[in-house]
């Protein structure tokens, strides 16, 4: 006899940080909402604003300064650059091939980050595209700051052995080490002491943005630090993020709220 599954009346639960699509585009985190029948169920602490502080006081997650690295790029998006940005959710590449190559904005990144590595021992950049991810580790090297490179064309075995150098313990290693990257370590990848993350690229993915930062917030609880710094590098007249906090409530005009706490 065949067992038949009926699955109309299943229940699904989804588990997630952010739970939107898109940081513009209402239709498409509408969408994302009706899938779940727009029930969302908030984690409520008493005596605290949001569970962030409530991670943070005690441990879990690391206590975040949020350094914006304002830059004036001049670029001007065109109608159908902001056409290709609703559509894509990311500005257009020749925009950023264009940012990416910007000697000044270039040069803003690494004189933030000769300052940042007397404080921090292991710091994340996440570049525009590969070829600026290259172009910043490149600077550092000649910098004689220990940097290194990861995009999706390095060999295997060098991605393995750069993180595994990456990941040394400051206890072991204690001169800073930093880690220029695109598409490569958004998600997946586990360095508890990375204390400060550089986001130099152009960001309007909110999921994305809290990916980045996710990498280098790990409190003191998880294998991480007391405090992290998130750097946000800011092109003005472009759209993007300049606050981690922003991802916890952007989408919850979305949702229909519903009266359940968890304890």
């Amino acid at each position: 006899m065949e067992s038949i599954v009926i699955l109309n009346k299943a229940s699904l639960i989804g588990l997630s940080a952010t739970p939107g699509r898109s940081w513009n585009d209402p239709n498409e985190d509408l969408k994302l909402a009706d899938f779940f029948y727009r029930q969302k169920v908030k984690l409520k602490i008493d005596g605290y604003e949001n569970p962030v502080d409530y991670l943070v006081e005690n441990g879990y997650l690391a206590r975040t300064i949020n350094t914006p690295l304002l830059y004036k790029s001049g670029i001007e998006l065109s109608l159908n650059d902001i056409e290709y940005l609703r559509i894509n959710f990311r500005l257009p590449p020749n925009v950023l091939d264009k940012i990416s190559k910007d000697r000044l904005r270039n040069l803003s990144i690494i004189s933030k980050v000769q300052n940042l590595i007397k404080k921090h021992k292991r710091i994340i950049i996440f570049g525009i595209t590969k070829d600026h991810a290259i172009i910043l580790n490149s600077l550092l090297t000649a910098l004689r700051i220990d940097s290194k490179v990861l995009t999706s064309d390095t060999q295997s075995e060098f991605r393995k052995k750069i993180i595994e150098d990456f990941k040394i313990s400051r206890i072991d290693h204690p001169e800073p080490k930093v880690l220029c990257n695109f598409g490569i370590l958004t998600t997946g990848f586990d360095a508890p002491e990375t204390s400060c993350a550089v986001i130099a690229r152009p960001t309007d993915s909110l999921v994305l943005y809290s990916q980045m930062v996710g990498r280098a917030i790990r409190g003191v609880k998880s294998g991480g630090n007391e405090e992290a710094e998130i750097v946000t590098v800011i092109d003005e007249s472009l759209p993007g993020f300049g606050n981690v906090a922003e991802a916890f409530s952007n989408w919850d005009d979305v949702w229909d709220e519903i009266n359940e706490e968890l304890e």
